[in-house]
């Protein structure tokens, strides 16, 4: 049977609202101890931002909605979409982290490349870093 991307991703995800700085996302970031933040705009989906920018925007400053993402609409999955597909979706636009969307609309997580690394190769070097404890 296929697993399914709600069996295997991070629920809650955090999030910052477009307006939020570069700085509140950092701060927001590691406080959680995550290194991605969902960007909305009133609850709507926008963007992620991540620890891993290109270097030209390293001393960016202002609000989050000034670093655009490539694509107008971030690529997502349903809870109920199988792995396999989640795999698909971050080989074809060569992305790490996967925002996981309710058909209504609302956020309910994230699945990584660690999290499939887990599922589907839990003897690979990139699961056992993943599944290891932050702290230690």
């Amino acid at each position: 049977m296929t697993r399914r991307v709600h069996e295997v991703m991070t629920g809650s995800p955090v999030t910052v609202e477009k307006t939020a700085s570069l700085a509140e996302a950092a701060r927001v970031m590691r406080d959680a101890g995550i290194g991605d933040v969902l960007v909305v705009d009133g609850g709507r989906l926008r963007g992620i931002l991540t620890e891993h920018r290109h270097p030209r925007h390293r001393r960016a400053q202002g609000p989050v909605r000034h670093h655009r993402p490539h694509r107008a609409e971030p690529v997502t999955v349903r809870p109920d979409d199988g792995v396999d597909d989640a795999v698909a979706l971050m080989r074809r636009y060569a992305l790490r982290r996967l925002p996981v969307q309710s058909e209504d609309g609302e956020l309910v997580g994230v699945v990584t490349l660690g999290d499939l690394a887990i599922e589907q190769e839990p003897g690979s070097a990139l699961a056992a870093v993943s599944a290891a404890d932050p702290d230690t």
